[in-house]
């Protein structure tokens, strides 16, 4: 089986809130809510990868990250190789810029939302 790199940003605002959306329910995972991010192309960091996602899907510039987290995932249909990186410091306005919902929530309250199971162990590391 494959394994795919995916980038995602953890988007801290100053509220201390992080920045969630909707999957697609046609995407893998559909339905779930997720923080932003997307596959590593050919030729590109993943740290690359995550600013690009970040401004494409909501609009914003990632100033201030690091990696938080790389961790290997096997749903069984994907193989994952995940980079998480913890945005501290961005420009611009969130907004759903594929027509997707999103929200900023606290940290207590990722709990009321259904992620992938991949996202679990770093929500319980913030």
């Amino acid at each position: 089986m494959k394994i795919t790199d995916i980038s995602i940003a953890i988007v801290k605002n100053t509220d201390k809130q992080f920045l969630i959306s909707l999957r697609a329910k046609d995407a893998h995972q559909g339905g779930k809510w997720e923080f932003p991010g997307g596959k590593v192309e050919q030729g590109e960091q993943p740290e690359q990868a995550m600013c690009r996602e970040l401004l494409e899907e909501v609009g914003i510039t990632a100033i201030d990250y690091q990696l938080l987290e790389t961790k290997f995932f096997d749903y069984g249909d994907a193989a994952l190789n995940l980079h998480f990186y913890l945005v501290a410091g961005f420009t611009g306005i969130a907004q759903g810029k594929e027509g997707q919902p999103i929200k900023w929530v606290s940290r207590e309250g990722l709990a009321d939302y259904d992620f992938p199971k991949a996202n679990q162990s770093v929500i319980d590391i913030l």
